[in-house]
């Protein structure tokens, strides 16, 4: 329940509160445009750091985080743990489907900068690629993390952060998103995501099984040996 309770206060006050400032076009929304065109201003002429940005921004695309999911969700089953996999696949179809019906309703165009230097189809908020990517990364993560033991779990978790950051920031550079689309989505995504571990530990509970503390073990560590590859199926 305070999972749900997390969840429900992201949408309702700062995602509430974004959509509303881009809906009612707000001075902070217009101060949001030239922000977008100063960024995307600073690296139009660097063409290293432009690959870069088309590399990491490749990292937070729906086919490739389609592709990493099935994948997954096909290994934690035939380890076994064929709730890990439901968890996966509901989780983040279900985020895309959210981002999806948020974009239609608010219906916002994508910047128009001084230097395109990148082009996205679609509607501007929230980030698909911020939310998708901490969606997606962050539920691996989750589900993963049993696995990943010491020092190495900080690591990782350190690691998928800094991922989840890159992969918005590079929609900035390349002046396909306003910074509120970025941030909305990492706010809705959050929201998303909380939700689906609450409803995990909801499931869980009622099998009988013990509470969890997801960021510190996952969200099923006794999944721990069965998803470790050096063990056997």
């Amino acid at each position: 329940m305070t999972l749900f309770a997390v969840a429900l206060v992201l949408v309702a006050v700062p995602f509430s509160t974004l959509t509303f400032m881009v809906l009612a076009e707000s001075p902070l929304i217009r101060f949001d445009g030239s922000v977008a065109d100063a960024l995307n201003t600073f690296a139009h002429d660097r063409p290293a750091l432009l690959d870069s940005l088309d590399v990491i921004s490749w990292l937070g695309r729906p086919f490739l985080l389609g592709v990493i999911v099935s994948a997954a969700s096909v290994f934690v089953w035939r380890r076994g743990r064929r709730r890990l996999a439901v968890f996966l696949v509901v989780t983040v179809v279900g985020g895309g489907l959210v981002d999806s019906a948020v974009k239609i309703l608010v219906d916002r165009p994508r910047p128009v900068v001084d230097h395109p230097v990148a082009t996205a189809f679609g509607k501007s908020f929230p980030s698909g690629h911020s939310m998708s990517s901490l969606v997606t990364y962050g539920a691996l993560l989750l589900v993963f993390l049993p696995v990943v033991r010491g020092r190495r779990r900080v690591a990782a978790i350190a690691g998928t952060a800094l991922l989840i950051l890159a992969i918005g920031c590079s929609r900035l550079l390349l002046g396909l998103h306003f910074v509120t689309d970025v941030v909305g989505g990492y706010v809705l995504g959050l929201a998303w995501l909380v939700a689906a571990v609450a409803a995990f530990e909801i499931w869980r509970t009622e099998e009988g099984r013990r509470r969890t503390q997801p960021l510190a073990e996952g969200v099923e560590p006794e999944a721990a040996r069965a998803l470790d590859v050096s063990a056997p199926p």
